[in-house]
């Protein structure tokens, strides 16, 4: 499939899910939800309570996640953080709060119905040091070294130039900067028939890396001290859940995916002494 599909169908579910949130529904059960209203085991109950009564209850029911980047990642006063597919601005709003007045949180986001309700997330939660950016994580639009900490969540995954975005976060991290994402990852060979699902690409499936694969492709762009740190295994349970209805033979690859999927903190830095990759 090629670059350019695969973007356009995550545009689109994308946006669906945007939509449904806009209009009273809600896509908090996760990506899946985006197309067939069914909740997902790999993007549920990720935030805690104390979490969701910071921000509005509509950046919660539009979160698409794997992961919660804002709680595992290291926040400070005065930096400045962008968060690559900021969709409704859940890990944005709450990385503005650990950043305080003196610092920024970026949402960088292609798809309109996100960036819209994200910017009225914003105003409900009465954030002032945040901005929502429209554009895609393959070409960010900031400077060069101009970012403290780059968090995502299971949305590299989406992106069918991995290499690309992560040679641009590497841009734009100031040196010693931290690239701190959730996203899914996997141990193991999976069936090619998942690899070729379309629409799993909108849940993060088909386009996860192997564990090995995404740690080499984070040096390569010239990052250090990479971590990978599972913090879910989905189960035969799960696989079965987030295989439904997407044309796969669900009895004959679940056991095939059993405990080869699993959600993981990504950890890595960008080194101080040296200036960013072209």
């Amino acid at each position: 499939m090629s670059t350019q599909s695969i973007k356009e169908v995550v545009k689109e579910k994308y946006g669906q899910a945007a939509l449904r949130v806009q209009t009273g529904g809600s896509s908090c059960c996760g990506a899946s939800a985006a197309f067939d209203g069914c909740c997902d085991p790999i993007t549920t109950d990720l935030y805690d309570p104390t979490q969701a009564a910071q921000i509005p209850e509509d950046a919660l029911k539009a979160s698409l996640g794997c992961g919660n980047p804002t709680a595992l990642a290291q926040l400070n006063a005065g930096e400045t953080v962008l968060d690559l597919g900021s969709g409704g601005g859940i890990d944005v709003l709450l990385s503005a709060r650990r950043v305080g007045p003196t610092g920024k949180a970026y949402g960088l986001d292609m798809t309109d119905e996100m960036l819209a309700l994200a910017r009225e997330n914003q105003r409900k939660a009465g954030v002032d040091n945040v901005e929502f950016l429209k554009g895609e994580i393959e070409n960010i639009p900031l400077p060069d070294n101009s970012v403290d900490v780059i968090i995502s969540n299971c949305v590299i995954n989406l992106s069918a130039d991995k290499d690309r975005v992560l040679r641009e976060a590497f841009r734009v991290l100031k040196p010693g900067g931290r690239f701190a994402v959730s996203d899914v990852v996997v141990y193991g060979a999976v069936p090619q028939e998942v690899r070729d699902s379309m629409l799993l690409w909108v849940g993060c499936i088909a386009g996860a890396l192997q564990n090995t694969e995404y740690t080499a492709k984070l040096a390569a762009a010239g990052f250090e001290a990479i971590e990978i740190e599972p913090t879910r295994t989905h189960k035969i349970e799960d696989a079965r859940v987030f295989l439904k209805g997407q044309g796969v033979d669900v009895d004959a690859v679940a056991p095939q995916v059993e405990d080869k999927f699993k959600s993981a903190f990504i950890r890595a830095k960008k080194p101080r002494a040296q200036a960013a990759k072209d």
